[in-house]
């Protein structure tokens, strides 16, 4: 786990060594544990380094194989990688290290773009091909691990996270309209390629995209999800799709516990982290770390579910760690947490994250997290409300989205305004792709390959690798999902949502955190913005960057101001906090 980033020039000019060095500095969190700049030519690569698999230098990148003509950067963990150094070996294949680095390097010599179909795992990847001078860039299924990029002046530049980018400086950092429209209805999802600066944009997951050396480029969609079942499938009952889900899950909780350093759990208490932690048991794991965080309550909410991570971390007897962070605490450490977004996400969760990464990185360098079991296994509400839809596009937006395209208009100056509601438009071409007909399987292959890539695993790896934490999401081992498109959705469904899933967690952990209403990572005092939070917040939005700026009319602000707590999206957002917190993000980046 790392930052990556680099230059690539499409003429006769060096790459700028020191635009990557400055790109690489500004990940410095990613990666403390070493740094390295390379450069050949036309192109320069940087990396930083978190060591968890082969831990000696020679594990080091840039990565170079002279005699394989290559040079890579690499960002993430291959869980099967040493199944695949194995069969590279018998191939004839001779290892300097025993890093998975190194693996992707003798599997893109031996296999080439169809490498990547073979490798259980999260990555960013770029491969510098000597000869041809061909730059390959890749990203993983489910874009765990991030790579944004910009084009310009004849150059390419690419690096783990946005802010990167901007460090590395020649960045157009005007405001996408219609990422503004996505952030703004679709609850901070903005889906790739687009981020909200025109000038930055992100290479979609289970993506290749090779780059000639004139910078023509070429894209492989090299995995795409699946819904369709066969009669076979039709026929299963519940109690076969539970035995396979929990066969598979339990494959994907083992595959992630390879590294060369200690593995936790971040545990809330809800059934999916719970599983993790009860499956791990199951493997023998002793002394297993597991971690909880809980804030104050606010307007009568609850901060905390420490009631079921206590009782988790009891039956199982793990190294329980329960964060309680007061609210003066959490003031304090928004700015850092706002920084450290690749980019704006307004779900309360980013502070909690942040600050329960920060507590864990004191203790060990992997964690196991439980995100992606709502998106793959229907967990959320609105699933149910696509059952049998005959307008699914609307249904869907009715319950997810926070604003309609005449809120937007209320909201949004007409500097930034889109002529079309372009978040309902996306969200009608995906649910119109062959592969999906039930309305759900609509809704979840969109939520499980574009909400859940850009909301919940871009939080968690954003605040995770501020602290120098690498997170890993069993949930999403593409085998499990693969398999989970494949149930029909009534067994999702069940039990008010994640049917098949508790069943099989029922097989494993105490019914009492199975059997409860569903919960969610609660901060209650940027839900219900009042008081300091509250004076935070007009401070943002009437300072001179943001009336310069003038994203919003200043009358939707005043009504917000009046009474924040009326003004929740239907995702239980505030709406006063999702316009202050992209103000804030966008300070925090000098834009």
């Amino acid at each position: 786990m790392c930052g990556i980033c680099g230059e690539v020039v499409f003429r006769n000019d060096q790459a700028d060594v020191s635009r990557v060095r400055r790109m690489a500095d500004a990940m410095e969190a990613r990666g403390p544990d070493g740094m390295g700049v390379t450069q050949r030519g036309r192109v320069a690569f940087g990396h930083r380094r978190l060591k968890i698999i082969d831990l000696s230098d020679r594990g080091a990148q840039p990565m170079t194989d002279p005699a394989l003509g290559l040079s890579l950067v690499f960002n993430g963990c291959i869980y099967n990688y040493q199944e695949l150094r194995a069969e590279l070996s018998a191939k004839g294949h001779v290892f300097f290290s025993t890093s998975d680095t190194e693996v992707i390097l003798k599997a893109w010599k031996e296999w080439g773009e169809d490498c990547f179909s073979r490798f259980h795992g999260m990555f960013a990847v770029a491969i510098h091909e000597h000869d041809s001078g061909r730059v390959h860039l890749a990203r993983d299924r489910f874009g765990i691990k991030p790579l944004y990029y910009s084009e310009s002046d004849g150059k390419l530049a690419f690096a783990s996270s946005l802010p990167a980018l901007l460090a590395g400086g020649s960045i157009d950092k005007s405001i996408d309209r219609v990422a503004l429209h996505h952030y703004m209805s679709w609850h901070a999802v903005v889906p790739a390629p687009r981020t909200i600066l025109n000038g930055v944009r992100k290479l979609p997951a289970a993506t290749l995209r090779t780059i000639e050396a004139d910078g023509s480029t070429r894209d492989l969609t090299y995995w795409e999800p699946g819904f369709e079942k066969s009669a076979e499938d039709l026929a299963r009952s519940a109690e076969e799709w539970r035995d396979m889900v929990l066969e598979g899950l339990r494959k994907a909780v083992r595959r992630r516990m390879v590294a060369d350093v200690p593995v936790g759990v971040l545990l809330s208490g809800g059934v999916d982290s719970s599983l993790i932690v009860g499956l791990l048991a199951e493997e023998g794991q002793k002394d297993l770390a597991t971690f909880s965080i809980g804030f104050e309550e606010a307007h009568g909410e609850k901060g905390d579910e420490f009631q079921y991570s206590d009782l988790i971390a009891e039956h199982y007897g793990t190294n329980h760690h329960q964060i309680f962070i007061p609210s003066s605490e959490l003031q304090k450490n928004l700015p850092g947490a706002i920084s450290a977004m690749a980019e704006p996400m307004v779900s309360y969760d980013n502070i909690g994250f942040y600050l329960l990464s920060r507590e864990v990185s004191r203790h060990i360098k992997v964690v196991q997290s439980g995100q992606g079991a709502d998106e793959v296994f229907a967990g959320y509400h609105w699933y149910p409300k696509l059952t049998g839809s005959n307008h699914p596009v609307q249904d869907y937006a009715s319950a997810f989205f926070d604003r309609t395209q005449a809120q937007m208009r209320e909201a949004v100056s007409p500097d930034y305004q889109c002529d079309r509601d372009e978040s309902l438009a996306f969200v009608e071409a995906h649910f119109a792709r062959p592969g999906a007909e039930d309305p759900v399987d609509k809704a979840l292959r969109l939520d499980t390959n574009v909400m859940l890539v850009d909301d919940p695993v871009k939080r968690v790896d954003s605040h995770s690798m501020a602290w120098g934490l690498e997170a890993r999401v069993p949930f999403l081992d593409h085998e499990l999902v693969e398999l989970a498109g494949r149930i029909p959705a009534r067994f999702k469904l069940a039990q008010d949502g994640k049917g098949v899933l508790k069943d099989a967690a029922r097989q494993v952990v105490p019914s009492a955190v199975i059997d409860r209403p569903k919960g969610y990572f609660p901060v209650p005092a940027l839900k219900y913005i009042q008081g300091d939070y509250l004076d935070m917040v007009r401070d943002t939005l009437s300072s001179q960057a943001a009336r310069e700026r003038g994203l919003f009319n200043n009358d939707y602000l005043e009504k917000l101001y009046a009474d924040p707590t009326k003004y929740i999206t239907p995702l239980r957002g505030s709406e006063l906090w999702q316009v202050a917190l992209l103000e804030m993000w966008l300070q925090t980046q000098e834009v």
